[in-house]
């Protein structure tokens, strides 16, 4: 199960050159606003029509510029989530999820009705009308819909960018879930690291309406050449690891290839694999296993590549058993430090470094 998207075209102001291809699983199209995400989703489901360009989903062609093929969005079978949820505020949950039936045409759903509202936890909101749900809640609905057409792939539009951070979060574990039942290809656009970080397989980075980096999230995350598109605050790298226990001082335990490490006590079952988010501002780098420090966790690494930033910082890319992650130090403490690739080292990362927000399932 697999897309591609290739397409040109030209704005005021804008030039887009945009190739994108994912497989079963989520792919994160990340960018600023103003980038051409929105604009190749648009390509992608039928609603904007480039100058030049060819789609195709599941081996079928979507749209060929050269070849004189445009299918109609309602046939490109893709169902889509945008930013507002867009129910229909006269109908009750019950009757906005029986409108995607039709759209179906006798296809078999990802995931049967019953288990898809058990999964996404809208059971008690059957009786309810959209104008009566949280933003939340809304944003599940209108996943669960867009399900119900039984598409080929699920379009998400910044579906979270209208959610205050609670209701962010509320969301979130759903997607989680999901991404493993539907097994369908889903590309979701944002301008949020979190997002990126926590959902994405595959990840393609967009700026100017080129893709500038792709591949699978860990290695995107963990290249120094996405530093400067991700923002140099928010650049870092994800890994991952298993719930060992849980400890009566209210921190975690977890395993992974990287070392042991010690987090804020997350919500997880013991044998659970998480993901952590670690940016690479929260990282120190010694040269010696310090001793008498408060920080718990103190990872052996191995420098594969120092890469210089665009002012006095460098990006430092360390292997930890098979992960890799990123730390950014100062080119004087590169010196200072004689560091060079090859070179071991610890990884110092605080406990409290590592947010409630960044461990996810």
């Amino acid at each position: 199960m697999s897309f591609e998207l290739a397409f040109q075209h030209r704005f005021d102001g804008l030039a887009l050159d945009v190739s994108l291809q994912g497989g079963a699983g989520i792919t994160v199209l990340f960018g600023p606003s103003g980038s051409g995400k929105t604009t190749a989703l648009r390509a992608l489901t039928g609603l904007f029509r480039p100058t030049k360009g060819r789609a195709m989903l599941q081996g079928r062609t979507l749209f060929d510029t050269g070849g004189g093929i445009w299918l109609s969005p309602q046939i490109r079978r893709m169902g889509t989530v945008f930013q507002d949820g867009r129910l229909f505020p006269h109908l009750t949950v019950a009757a906005n999820l029986d409108f995607a039936q039709p759209y179906r045409r006798g296809r078999t759903l990802p995931i049967s009705r019953p288990d898809l509202v058990e999964l996404l936890g809208i059971g008690d909101l059957m009786a309810r009308r959209p104008a009566t749900l949280s933003g939340g809640e809304a944003q599940r609905v209108a996943l669960a819909r867009a399900l119900l057409s039984a598409p080929d792939m699920l379009v998400m539009d910044e579906p979270l960018a209208a959610l205050d951070p609670v209701r962010k979060e509320e969301v979130l574990p759903y997607l989680d879930r999901l991404k493993a039942k539907a097994a369908i290809p889903i590309l979701y656009v944002t301008h949020s690291v979190d997002e990126l970080s926590r959902l994405a397989d595959q990840v393609a980075l967009i700026r100017a309406g080129s893709i500038v980096v792709e591949g699978p999230v860990f290695d995107v995350l963990s290249d120094p050449a996405a530093v400067p598109f991700l923002g140099v605050n928010e650049a870092g790298a994800v890994l991952l690891a298993r719930v060992a226990r849980h400890d009566p001082d209210g921190l975690s335990v977890l395993e992974s290839s990287a070392g042991r490490l010690y987090v804020p006590k997350v919500r997880a079952e013991i044998g659970s694999n998480l993901r952590l988010r670690v940016r690479a501002q929260d990282v120190i780098l010694a040269t010696e296993r310090p001793q008498g420090l408060s920080a718990r966790n103190v990872l052996p690494a191995v420098i594969e590549a120092l890469e210089p930033g665009r002012g006095p910082g460098v990006a430092v890319v360390l292997r930890l058993g098979d992960q890799r992650i990123l730390a950014r130090i100062t080119e004087r403490a590169r010196v200072e430090l004689s560091l060079a690739p090859g070179q071991q080292v610890f990884a110092i990362l605080k406990s409290m470094a590592v947010s409630r927000a960044a461990i996810t399932g």
